[in-house]
Formats: structure tokens, sequence, C-alpha cells
């Protein structure tokens, strides 16, 4: 069938544009919304950042930053890799391997790793091996090149440290306190700059030789920077390397590949993207095409006389469904072009938003090309050809007689397929919710999103059916008020289908503002609750470049002090099984610094299986949930990648209740002597004594002022869960503000004739304002029940406990629903009736 525009087509768009302004709106909202995830979704894909640090060497050998993982799929085997928490490193000798190759003139080991001054922020440096000068442009200005027990200052350093040339300076490193003579002054060059006062401090560089071992990592290097004779080739050059270090499980890397060593953002930014712009946009999509198509239909079906009437006169069957689809060609370009311009700022906007909370690295540019914007455009138009041709399949199928009938007086029955569809979407919707109740972690979390968008397809497919049971329901309280109010139950009742395509987007706003926003208020009631009940210490010290690696012992030499336990906060990556796949999650760990006596006096982890007093070398405590998610028990072994990558099975000694709002895996703290960058803990609990000894160490808090502190940090995660359900809850407004909009211009005959014969202007607005809260209620009772049964079981999984929903932010959705609701019928009403006598 060709779907060239015809005339009736062009007749329809150029002489009646208002029927076509809702469709209109509707594809553009949603080339809106498709666009945005799709500009992201390229962003991570492409996203990278520029060598800095590694600018000048044209080839870096390092370490795979990811931990990988082979499952099996219908397609085969399939990798997938996880970023590491931590830097992983490479063996230091193979420098001398790389240094051998053709066009090398040199290959450098290079060290990066934190330093301790003196006491408080401004002793913060960053250490360096001398070596890496001969890349970062870093100069003397004064004095030599560093032996064994020497170390070259930055000139903000030696001025802070006040020591020059000959004096020594006491300084901290991973082994250990220990003074160093000041061998020379050096003005740090373009790739040292990059870290040089990162920490409120400045740089210090040591001898190649005992580099590694102050990093904490003998024998280990961050890389390895490799530079070009002159006149040699890069790719050459790389390929060499590769070769010459085949089988060491070093990667060789040039151009903006350089860039993923120096930024581990990178990845962790590429995840956000993919997050948001796949994940996050799959479902937009999903949703923007349901939305959009239902608008469709309704628009096409508010045309059934019109096309009865061009049934009666002759028109074909075929000529109906060819005007349908050519409309759609008028319609559906050009608001998905307009679309697409607010789509790129929205992603404008979203990409900034996300480099300003750290999320994204602020080096990673966005990128705007023509696919997502295409993608855009005829994901519009095939929705729109598509819900063209469903609903007008009928009209133009039935003899014209009965098309007139059925366009004076609605359709009772609703039709056979749509019926078992939906039945089936809630038959489905229903055994994903038990699988979600029976399943913990991710598992529960991925059935819930199959629960919601299930019952969100039964309510379109059984519409219909629902708002005449709406209206029967709360037509019983309206039939007890006025006139009004009983005609706009009598309205409802009998014109279910107008009803049913009112009360859908508002279903749709509530149901995933509800699940995101509440998903995330649960699981921060939950946190901020174990949190509390969970840090029992008196004294909290925290310090931003990390604390000495003794302020343990000087806290618990302090006057009045029971204990004193020192914390280092990383991750490590776990196994877990979801959706049949095994995935790596990241998990947050604690390495402890004292016994497990000592951390139950200032840390109460909840306990509920073996006991912390055996967590020590090879052998761990665990949260329960993730316990459930790894299927491990008391006295299994949990296999696990350790911050760098190092593979690890330690052994489950205890499992506790605390794992959300305190870290889930609990270690001794040498277990990661060596797999981690910075050897000092973030924090001090000490139980007793009192607050003014502890400042020497840094800044000190109560237990409250900690758990304030912790809650702030989880705002990235707050503000992302809000930012999508402001994404789809405003799409989905939008829609039901256009669906309503378009139902109220469609009465405009049946408005006039209520005043013709005998009702005010008043009245029909009062009988409007009731028709629109009795859509926003039944909108709104359903969003909300298909939000708390998608929540329920995921909370349960999750945390434990059920949905915490604060009143009043779920009474301002309501309220919002309402209010849409009634300013989206009367307003145009208003328009509608001005001036009309009858």
């Amino acid at each position: 069938m060709s779907v060239k525009p015809n005339g009736l087509a062009r007749a329809a768009v150029r002489f009646k544009p208002a029927s076509f302004a809702g469709t209109f709106v509707a594809l553009m909202m949603s080339a809106l919304v498709v666009a945005a995830c799709g500009v992201l979704l390229e962003t991570g894909i492409r996203a990278s950042v520029p060598a800095e640090r590694y600018a000048n060497a044209p080839v870096v050998a390092a370490a795979d930053q990811s931990a990988r993982v082979v499952a099996d799929t219908v397609d085969g085997p399939e990798e997938t890799a996880y970023p590491l928490p931590d830097t992983a490193r490479v063996d230091a000798g193979l420098a001398a391997k790389a240094a051998g190759v053709p066009g090398a003139a040199t290959a450098v080991p290079d060290f990066t790793f934190p330093v301790h001054g003196g006491d408080g922020p401004s002793g913060a440096l960053t250490g360096h091996g001398w070596g890496s000068h001969a890349f970062t442009g870093t100069a003397l200005t004064k004095g030599a090149a560093p032996h064994a027990g020497e170390v070259v200052l930055g000139a903000d350093a030696a001025r802070t440290a006040r020591v020059g040339v000959g004096d020594t300076v006491a300084l901290e490193t991973a082994d250990g306190p220990a003074g160093f003579r000041v061998s020379g002054l050096a003005e740090a060059g373009a790739g040292d700059t990059v870290d040089e006062g990162a920490d409120g401090g400045g740089t210090a560089w040591f001898a190649d030789v005992e580099a590694p071992v102050l990093a904490g990592h003998p024998g280990k290097a961050d890389a390895i920077a490799v530079m070009a004779k002159d006149g040699a080739d890069t790719d050459a050059l790389a390929a060499a390397v590769e070769k010459a270090l085949a089988g060491s499980g070093a990667r060789t890397l040039t151009g903006d590949d350089r860039g993923e060593i120096e930024d581990h953002g990178l990845a962790y930014g590429k995840e956000t993207l993919f997050a948001v712009g796949g994940s996050f946009g799959g479902i937009a999509t999903l949703v923007a095409v349901f939305t959009a198509a239902g608008t469709v239909a309704l628009s096409v079906g508010q045309r059934t006389r019109e096309f009865a009437l061009l049934r009666a006169v002759g028109a074909t069957p075929r000529q109906i469904r060819r005007a349908v689809a050519a409309e759609a060609l008028l319609v559906a370009p050009l608001a998905g072009l307009l679309g697409c311009l607010p789509g790129i700022g929205l992603a404008h906007w979203w990409f900034g938003q996300m480099q300003d909370r750290g999320a994204v690295p602020e080096a990673v540019e966005l990128h705007v090309s023509g696919f997502p914007l295409l993608a855009a455009v005829g994901v519009g138009l095939l929705t729109a050809l598509g819900a063209g041709w469903a609903a007008g399949r009928r009209p133009a199928r039935i003899k014209p007689g009965q098309a007139l009938a059925e366009a004076a007086v609605e359709r009772l029955r609703p039709g056979v397929v749509r019926t078992v569809l939906g039945v089936a979407a809630v038959g489905g919707g229903s055994a994903l919710a038990g699988v979600a109740a029976s399943a913990a972690g991710s598992d529960a979390a991925n059935a819930s999103l199959g629960v919601v968008m299930l019952f969100m397809l039964a309510v379109a497919l059984l519409g219909p059916i629902l708002a005449r049971l709406c209206a029967g329901l709360f037509g019983l309280l309206l039939r007890g008020g006025d006139a009004s109010a009983s005609l706009a139950a009598a309205n409802s009742r009998t014109n279910a289908r107008r009803l049913a395509s009112a009360i859908t987007p508002i279903v749709l706003a509530m149901a995933f503002a509800s699940t995101l926003v509440f998903m995330h208020t649960s699981e921060s009631h939950v946190a901020s609750e174990q949190l509390r009940d969970g840090i029992t210490a008196d004294h909290v010290v925290t310090a931003p470049a990390g604390l000495p690696a003794d302020a343990a012992d000087r806290a618990a030499r302090a006057p009045g002090v029971d204990a004193a336990v020192s914390l280092l906060d990383t991750q490590v990556l776990v196994p877990v099984r979801g959706g049949g796949e095994t995935s790596l999650q990241g998990t947050a760990t604690q390495g402890v610094s004292g016994s497990g006596a000592q951390l139950a006096k200032v840390q109460d982890l909840d306990v509920r299986e073996g006991g912390l007093d055996r967590v020590g070398p090879g052998r761990i405590a665990i949260d329960k949930t993730l316990a459930t998610a790894t299927d491990v028990g008391l006295g299994d072994k949990l296999p696990l990648y350790l911050p760098d990558g190092t593979k690890a099975a330690p052994e489950v000694v205890a499992v506790y209740g605390r794992g959300l709002g305190l870290p889930a895996v609990t270690m001794d703290r040498a277990a990661l002597d060596g797999h981690v960058t910075s050897p000092f803990a973030d924090t001090l609990l000490v139980s007793g004594g009192e607050a003014g000894p502890l400042g020497a160490l840094g800044e000190v808090t109560d237990a409250s002022g900690y758990a304030l502190a912790q809650n702030v940090d989880r705002e990235f995660g707050a503000w992302a869960n809000y930012m999508m359900a402001g994404v789809l809850g405003g799409f989905a407004a939008v829609a039901a503000v256009n669906t309503l909009v378009m139902t109220v211009l469609d009465r405009r005959r049946e408005l006039h004739t209520l005043r013709l014969v005998g009702s005010t202007r008043r009245q029909v607005l009062r009988m409007l304002g009731w028709e629109s809260l009795l859509v926003s209620a039944a909108g709104v009772a359903l969003g909300t029940a298909i939000a708390m049964i998608t929540l329920t079981p995921m909370m349960r999984g999750l945390t434990g406990e059920f949905p915490h929903v604060p009143p009043l932010l779920y009474a301002a959705f309501a309220a919002t629903a309402a209010v849409l609701g009634l300013a989206s019928v009367t307003l145009p009403a208003h328009r509608t009736l001005r001036g009309r006598r009858p």
C-alpha cells in the first residue's frame, strides 16, 4: 500500500489542524526523550579523555584496568568488563624489555602515591619516581636528582615544610614514617601539575629504586612510559612493545587510550552514561512510544465519525487506511525534527549536571551526531504509522452503516484480542511480582522492572474495562452530589474509552515517578537507620588526605579512650548471579585495623551469624543481603576481586545485618596492603575520652554528624533517581495534559448542546471539573497500586523492609495530578464556552 500523502490526508491536516495538534505534541515529546537519551548513549560509547600526564610518552604499557567475566549466552561465550575500584599495576621490570625494542629511546616505570608531610591538609603530597621527569617535563631548579633516602620537593612543598636543599624532612609513606634528605628543588612540568595540589599540598619525587616500596607495591609500577627515538613511528613502536611484553598481562596503549590509565573516572563515567542513555533510555523510549501511540490512537478514534461518513459516500477501506498512514507521514517527521532540538538541549544540561556532580570526568565531551536524532525521528514515524494503522483498522473494515452507529454510541464490548493480551499482561506481572518477592538483591530489582512494565501494558490494553470499573466505583460518590456531579458520573460510565485514554497517562506518570522516587527514599531510610544505629563510637575522626598510619595508636593513648579503630574504605568486586548470568558487583568494603572485639566497641554491625572476633587474614564478615545474592554462608569461601583486581577467596566467618548503611564487607586492614593506592585510613572511630586531644589527627565529629556527612555522599544517587523520575513523570504528565485537552476540544459539540438544553456555563464547567477529579483519582489510585506492587518485593529483596513513602511527598504527587487534570480540562473548556449562549 502506498503511503504517499493523498488529498484526504492533506485536507485533514490543512483544514483541521487542531485535530492533529495533540498528536504533534506527543510525537515531538517522544522525539525529545529518545534524542536526549540517544545522545548520552552515543557519548558513553565514544567517551575518551586526552592524555595529560603521558602526553609526551607516545606509548604506554599498563595493566588491564577491568575485571572480566565470561558468560555463556545463546550466541556463545560473551565477555563483560567491569572497571576496577583501584589501579591494577604491572611488573616494574617490564621497563627494561620495553626499552630494548626498536625505536624506543627509553622506558620509565611510573609511580604515583600519596605522601604525608606533616599534620593537616597542608602536609598532603603526591609522590612520584624521579624518572618520570623524562616525560612530564619536570626540571630541577636547584640541587641534584634523588638517591635512596633522598627526595626532590616542589617549590610549594618545600615552602610549606620550611626546608631547603640539604635539610631533612619527615615524610610518611606506605613504608612508614622516615626522614629524607632534600637533594634538590624542582619546577613541576605539565605532566606533574595534573596531580600537584590535588590534596592541598605539592609534589615530591623519590629515587626510582625505592619508589615502589614507598608506594606500598614493591616491584610494581602504575604504568611503563615508553619514549620514542626521533623519527620513530608510534604504531610500529607500539607493535614492538606489545610483542616484547606478550604474556605479561600488560596492554599497550597510544592516543587517547592513554588517558584511561590516568583517569579511572572515565570507566565509571562510561558506566553512568550507559546506564542513563542505555538502560534508562530503553525504558524511556518504551514509555515515549507507549504514550505517543496512545495519543495517535486517540486522535484517530476521535475521527471515527468522519471515517464513517467517508465510507458512506464511497471511500474504500484502502483509501481510509492510506489516509491515516499519509497523515502520519505529514505530521511525524516534522514533530520529530522539532523534538530533536530541545532533546539536544536536555542532553547538554543532563550531561553538564553529571559532570558537576563528578559522575563524568570534566575532560569528556558530549558527542552529538545524526544517528540518535535519526533514530528519534524514525521511532516517532514508526509509532505514528503503527498506532494509526491499528486504530484505523476497524473504521476502515466495518460496513458504513455500522461505522456511523459506532461513531454515535461507544462500543461497550472490548476487542477479544486486546482483552486476552491484557489479561496475559496481568498474569505475567503477577507472576514476576511473585518471583521478585522470593528473590534478593539485583534479581528482585530486575524482576520488579518487568512488573511495572507489564502492569502498565495491562492498563493500556484493559483501559476501557478499568475505566468503567473506576467510573462505577467513584460514580457512587458523585451520584450523591448535585446535577453536575451526577452528569459527570453518567458521562464517565458511558464513555469508558475516552475516560481510559485520559487515565492511562496519569497512571504512567504516577507509577514511574513513585517507583523511582520511593525506591530511593526506601533505601535511604533504611541506610540512614543502619548508619545511625551502627556507629556507636563517641568520636569520629576523618581527614581528606587520610589519617596518619599511627592514628589509632595515638588515639588509644589519649586519656579515657576505651577503644580506637581505624577504617580504610574501599571496594571489592563480588561475583553475583542475576537473571541467569554472573556479573561483578562493586561492594563497599572496610579494612579494620583493630580486633573484632575492639570493632564491636565502636561499631554495631548487627551480627546474625558467627563472630567478628574471627575476622583476620583470609577471613571476612559480610552483610546478609550479599550472602543471599552470592549464595554464600558461614564457613564458605567468597570469591572476589580485591581493589586492584587481584583474585581472592576469603572464608566468611560472620554475617551481619547492617550492610546497607555500613560497608557490606569487613576485612582485616592488612589484607588490603599492596592492593590500594592510598595506605592511609579514612576514618577513625573512638570510644570514650574527649574530642580535644583527637583534633591533631583530623576533623572530629560525633556519630550523628558523621552519619549526616555520609548521607550527603549519597547525593548523586538521589539526584539520578529524581532526574529519571522527573523525565519520565514529566513526559507522562505532559502526555496526560495533552490527552485531556484533546478530549475536551473533541467534546465541543456536546458542551454546546448542554448549553442549548438549559445548562449554565457554570454547571458545565463543574461537570467537567468533577470528571477531571474522577480521572485524577482513578489514575493516582491505579498508579499507586502498580508502584506498590513493584516496590514491595524490590525493597524486601534489597533492604528486607517495606517501602518507605513520605506522606508529604506522596501527597504532593497526588495533588499535582489533580491540579494538572483540573487545569487541563477547565482552561480549554473556558475557551470553548466563552461567548456561547443557548
